[in-house]
């Protein structure tokens, strides 16, 4: 028997909260006091969330062997054998079962952009993650699909500003993991014994494609890049028309103290191996987001 427990942690329901990114249509049309618009982005959440676990089973059966060999994923429920590969593909489908039951009747172009997160992650899971720099684009455009899906299932315009800072949020947060697991990987290794009897750990293949060096080459470029993006949007001219203002531009300090304590964690707390674990567990992380959140808000719909 099957413990809840062990499938919530093979689904990841945690991971949910990357779906976030399809609200941001719903908050930037003007919809969010809309009950009907906001009834359709959750169904849009919830569709993406299932579809993002059934990824996660698929990938952890894929990955179970190399799982084994990793200091922390040799714990999760299928490389540990607390569910079976069989068991797993049972999972699996029931999941996808939700996703079809949540999607059904929603745009058709939504539902274009769950197939190709789909078959996007599916192809990643058995092959692109081993594609050196391909990998961390494909996470990007994995939340791209989120923003875009979400306007598509409002009908709302989509803002080609919006649309670049999530490339350049998604990859600046890839990119950072890879690093969090190189230095973490390093890290267990140097705690193993050095006589040759046991082997260094295993992980992902592309890594040896990475180092730190590189990796903190390309956070810097695309943490530039997002908070350029961001600037841009909150003053262009599409987006002071639609709000009346040029006020959100006063919202960048909270994007750029989110960078900076991000990137602090990484240097100084050696975290960054879980994106999602870093944002939800740092209090000064979260108290800013909060004070984002209730700046941008004011900004857009009470003054």
């Amino acid at each position: 028997m099957i413990s809840p427990k062990s499938i919530l942690r093979l689904a990841r329901p945690k991971q949910w909260a990357k779906n976030v990114f399809v609200f941001a249509a719903l908050v930037f049309s003007k919809q969010l006091t809309n009950p009907a618009s906001a009834l359709l982005s959750l169904r849009a959440f919830f569709a993406f969330g299932f579809m993002a676990s059934f990824v996660y089973v698929m990938n952890d059966i894929a990955d179970r062997e190399r799982d084994r060999q990793h200091p922390h994923k040799r714990f999760r429920p299928i490389a540990s054998g607390e569910i079976s590969p069989g068991a797993a593909y049972s999972i699996a489908l029931v999941l996808l079962l939700f996703v079809a039951a949540l999607a059904i009747g929603l745009d058709w172009r939504f539902i274009a952009c769950l197939v190709v997160y789909l078959v996007m992650n599916l192809a990643y899971s058995f092959y692109l993650k081993d594609v050196v720099l391909i990998d961390v684009f494909v996470i990007a455009i994995g939340f791209m699909l989120r923003v875009v899906g979400g306007a598509f299932v409002l009908d709302v315009p989509r803002s080609s500003w919006l649309i670049l800072t999530t490339m350049f949020l998604s990859l600046f947060l890839a990119i950072a993991k890879r690093r969090g697991e190189l230095v973490a990987l390093a890290a267990a290794d140097n705690e193993r014994p050095s006589n040759g009897e046991i082997p260094p750990y295993h992980t992902r293949k592309v890594l040896e494609h990475y180092s730190v060096e590189f990796a903190e080459q390309m956070t810097t470029i695309c943490a530039a890049g997002f908070v350029f993006s961001y600037a841009l949007y909150t003053v262009s001219e599409r987006t002071v028309k639609m709000f009346g203002t040029e006020d959100l531009i006063f919202t960048t300090p909270f994007v750029l103290y989110g960078v900076f304590r991000y990137l602090y964690l990484l240097h100084k707390k050696r975290l960054g191996e879980s994106p999602t674990d870093v944002v939800l567990t740092d209090i000064p992380m979260l108290i800013n987001f909060a004070a984002y959140a209730a700046a941008m808000l004011a900004i857009i719909y009470l003054l």
